[in-house]
């Protein structure tokens, strides 16, 4: 096996617990879905937020999923002027079988602006 880094991001509709927690799910769902993850391949995974999202942490989201062996953090974007806002961000290391070129990154929501050759 190798290990593989798979991107991802999102926007939370609004700056809440509830809203940051959500997207995170949302996110982190679709992630293992189309890579065909599983809880144990998962290495480690590495959430920003933008510094307008204070109100939870994303790493919460993976744990209430399961992810209790995972080793996971948390941290602030810099506040780059123009950047877009209520974004979170997830770069996840896994151990898989699959080719580098065989890993989906997932964006979504307002994340998608971020890459603009998605559909």
């Amino acid at each position: 096996m190798t290990c593989r880094g798979i991107r991802g991001a999102t926007t939370a509709e609004e700056t809440t617990a509830e809203a940051i927690l959500a997207a995170t799910r949302e996110l982190l769902e679709l992630i293992v879905e189309v890579n065909d993850l599983r809880v144990e391949d998962v290495a480690s995974a590495i959430f920003t937020t933008t510094p307008d999202l204070t109100a939870a942490f994303p790493a919460q989201a993976a744990r209430e999923m399961g992810w209790r062996d995972v080793a996971l953090l948390d941290a602030q974007e810099i506040p780059v002027p123009g950047s877009l806002e209520k974004c979170i961000r997830v770069l996840i290391h896994c151990n898989t079988e699959k080719e580098q070129s065989e890993i989906e990154h997932v964006y979504i929501k307002g994340a998608r602006k971020l890459r603009p050759d998605l559909s």
